[in-house]
């Protein structure tokens, strides 16, 4: 069964995510070029890893700016936006984790 895709704001653009499992700790899944959250369980290794992380992990997982199900930038973003913070922020307090996440 697939995780609900939510998404989270980041300036105008929207941000699809998903979180499955439980945790502790929170495990921030980031993704390659190319990803599509909702396809990706659709192939059967795929699905078996991710549900795999999420055994003993919360598993946090998006699709980057312009992939999969997240909104198409206008243009190539900065590292930092307009207000000097790292854009990955906006999502972390979305799901509601901290800076400790861990990263895979």
């Amino acid at each position: 069964m697939q995780p609900e895709t939510r998404y989270a704001r980041c300036g105008n653009l929207h941000i699809a995510y998903q979180v499955v499992g439980e945790g502790p700790p929170d495990l921030v899944f980031v993704p390659g070029v190319a990803s599509h959250l909702e396809h990706q369980w659709d192939e059967p290794l795929q699905a078996a890893f991710f549900h795999r992380l999420a055994s003993f992990s919360r598993l946090i997982r998006f699709d980057k700016r312009g992939a999969g199900l997240s909104d198409r930038a206008e243009r190539m973003p900065a590292i930092e936006d307009e207000d000097g913070r790292r854009s990955s922020g906006h999502g972390r307090r979305r799901v509601g984790t901290s800076r400790n996440s861990r990263a895979v």
